[in-house]
């Protein structure tokens, strides 16, 4: 079986021969952004559970800025983790962003002028979760980029009461592989995968984290992310 940083790096390998990635490069080390990406988000968006979502989280990533810029113009509050879960989660509401000014709003240079970070406390009910990935298996598996920071924020949300919502992850369909994706107890799996080509259910027999396994998390980490103290003391009282 090949590890994961070895799936990671055939996926980057290939999109960086194939040209399937755009800026920016290199496509390695990153959640790549890939050629496709707005078909993909339009696909996200016919979903009924998107429609029905009224607050939606996206990750701060390249190829997951056309969706972030749809879910203000669709109204939405959208919900984005701020640059290593230093600070929790900024909160961006439609009504917040001035008309023509979404795309500016949901990118990472200028989100914070557009939104606020929220205390954790204060987390709104989330609808519906996208990621971003570098790999995914067609049963719901997925590899990031390798630091876990996505499966790190599902924690967060279910371990603050968040109940069990829809996963989707946005890739292009060269970024699906057939090999067998080494899997944790706290790696994050999603239910649906939107390509360039279209949409489909992953039927994912895999349970996903239904909170922060503490024992997993080193004394590093509490001091990289603050969060995770705070979340301590709000669900440890």
């Amino acid at each position: 079986m090949l590890t994961k940083n070895e799936i990671r790096h055939k996926v980057w390998d290939k999109m960086t021969e194939e040209k399937l990635g755009r800026f920016p490069f290199p496509l390695y080390n990153r959640i790549p952004n890939f050629k496709g990406a707005e078909k993909a988000a339009h696909y996200i968006t016919e979903m009924d559970v998107y429609k029905q979502a009224k607050v939606v989280k996206v990750n701060p990533d390249a190829p997951q800025l056309p969706l972030r810029a749809q879910v203000l113009r669709d109204g939405k509050i959208l919900l984005v983790p701020t640059p290593r879960l230093k600070a929790g989660f900024i909160q961006v509401k439609p009504e917040w962003v001035p008309a023509g000014e979404e795309r500016k709003a949901a990118s990472l240079k200028h989100i914070n002028t557009y939104g606020e970070v929220l205390p954790l406390s204060e987390m709104p009910r989330i609808d519906l979760i996208v990621i971003g990935s570098v790999a995914m298996h067609r049963d719901g598996r997925r590899l990031g980029k390798g630091e876990g920071y996505a499966d790190r924020e599902y924690a967060i949300i279910r371990e603050l009461g968040n109940p069990s919502v829809p996963v989707i992850t946005s890739v292009h369909s060269g970024q699906i592989v057939e090999e067998d994706l080494p899997r944790d107890a706290y790696d994050l799996t999603a239910d649906w995968i939107a390509t360039e080509q279209g949409l489909f259910k992953t039927n994912s027999p895999y349970d996903k984290p239904t909170g922060i396994i503490w024992e997993e998390v080193t004394e590093d980490e509490k001091q990289e992310m603050p969060v995770l103290d705070e979340i301590w003391r709000l669900t440890h009282k």
